[in-house]
């Protein structure tokens, strides 16, 4: 079986490699010549742990290629993945351009029947678009080529895409055609030996599904940190709440987690365009309004906290940040707490020295050089006023304590992901701060 995936940015490639992993034949299409000179000389354009050995040993096989050219990548092309972007407008709209645009070369090139599916996230309607598109096309050639359209919503996570790939809670699919269900049951039947579900649907239910799954993981954390800066007004403790909560069946213990917001390239992106879904067909999604207001104000609570300890002033003061990704395990900068932070702490007239395990070179296109980046976590602290933790890396969760304290002028601690404990930090004289507890300042 050999399948095509249109755009290799993080979910074509993923997606693209981890079908050569179980043996299937892959050409991974994308309209960037250096991205795919560098895929094929093995540099790998995301950071994604287990990602490049996967990219390398499935090239070396022969399973994984890559091209520009998607006339070539149809030739004897079973189904074709639409994995391209789909960046939000101004509106908050999903920009489909891109999306139509495979979906126009489909009916340029397609000799044969094929199966196209949309892997990128997409509105409700989407598919009737892309069928549409096609069809345009095939009708200027007087070809008459069947083909199906479906839909195949991804769920990866970032840093933990190739075992949500490989080993999937569940797999979504939208069709109406019995010829694409064979197919995309023969697809993924490598993935689903160990009992992991495909859910066939309708085409706009599964669109639906994609948008309603990060609006309500997006709503599980804005919710929580609305929860947690009641918490620090009143004198509860978030962690204890969380706690109580998550043992509740109902709720669960994932996504409660305070913090200084959600990011990425999906929740922000997906909570908008499913606001403006339900805006074109005149309803207002009154919960998530909230989620996204809750969640921009969220951002702004470390930065709010650092104003405050310095009175106001932060001209010429040094702030060190720990972390950088909106996450950790990815190099992903995308609506990153941290460019927020940042932003509002260069415009109070405060020096930022940085440190990133992956993402520094990333940054460096959302910041530029207009703050420090470090070697390592310590070099930051050396002569800075404060530390914002920002992205709980694992190597930030059992830092050196006394060095701290020697390095850092000022021994205030802003920890954006609550991993210290309190009493701990109070011991070795920080002041510290953190989300949806008061202070430790004495």
């Amino acid at each position: 079986m050999k399948i095509a995936i249109v755009g290799s940015g993080y979910v074509g490639l993923v997606t693209g490699t981890c079908f050569a992993e179980v043996g299937i034949d892959v050409v991974c299409v994308d309209i960037d010549q250096q991205k795919i000179n560098n895929l094929r000389n093995g540099i790998i354009p995301i950071f994604e742990p287990g990602l490049e050995d996967m990219v390398h040993r499935n090239s070396k096989k022969g399973r994984l290629t890559f091209t520009t050219s998607i006339a070539e990548a149809l030739k004897e092309t079973e189904v074709l993945f639409i994995a391209v972007g789909t960046p939000p407008g101004e509106d908050g709209s999903a920009d489909l351009q891109y999306v139509l645009a495979v979906a126009r070369d489909c009916g340029r090139y397609m000799n044969d029947y094929m199966l196209i599916v949309t892997k990128s996230t997409v509105p409700v309607g989407t598919a009737a678009r892309v069928r549409s598109a096609t069809e345009d096309e095939l009708r200027k050639r007087n070809a008459s080529i069947p083909f199906d359209v479906a839909s195949n919503p991804e769920f990866l996570k970032e840093g933990a895409a190739i075992e949500d790939f490989l080993k999937p809670d569940r797999i979504v699919i939208g069709l109406d055609s019995p010829r694409a269900e064979e197919i995309m049951k023969r697809l993924y039947k490598p993935f689903t030996l160990n009992g992991h579900p495909i859910i066939f649907m309708d085409i706009t239910s599964a669109e639906m599904t994609k948008y309603a799954a990060n609006s309500m993981l997006a709503t599980k954390i804005s919710f929580m940190n609305d929860i947690a800066n009641l918490c620090e007004i009143v004198g509860a403790d978030i962690n204890m709440v969380r706690k109580g909560i998550g043992s509740d069946t109902r709720i669960g213990p994932k996504f409660i987690y305070a913090g200084i917001g959600y990011g990425g390239s999906c929740f922000p992106k997906d909570v908008q365009a499913l606001i403006r879904t339900a805006h074109e067909y005149n309803y207002e999604l009154r919960v998530l309004k909230a989620v996204e207001a809750v969640n921009k104000d969220q951002k702004l609570v470390i930065f709010n906290k650092i104003m405050n300890y310095f009175n106001g002033n932060l001209k010429d003061k040094t702030i060190a940040i720990w972390g950088l990704s909106f996450k950790p395990q990815t190099d992903d900068m995308r609506e990153a707490p941290s460019v927020v932070i940042i932003n509002k702490l260069l415009d109070a007239g405060a020096n930022v020295k940085a440190y990133d395990p992956v993402a520094m070179s990333e940054a460096r296109h959302y910041l530029g050089e207009r703050i420090t980046y470090c070697e390592d976590q310590y070099e930051a602290l050396i002569e800075a006023d404060a530390l914002a933790m920002i992205t709980e890396w694992p190597e930030f969760k059992f830092p050196n304590l006394k060095v701290m304290k020697k390095l850092l002028n000022v021994p205030a601690v802003f920890d954006g992901r609550n991993i210290y404990d309190r009493a701990e930090m109070k011991r070795y004289g920080f002041d510290y701060f953190c989300i949806g507890i008061g202070s430790t300042k004495s």
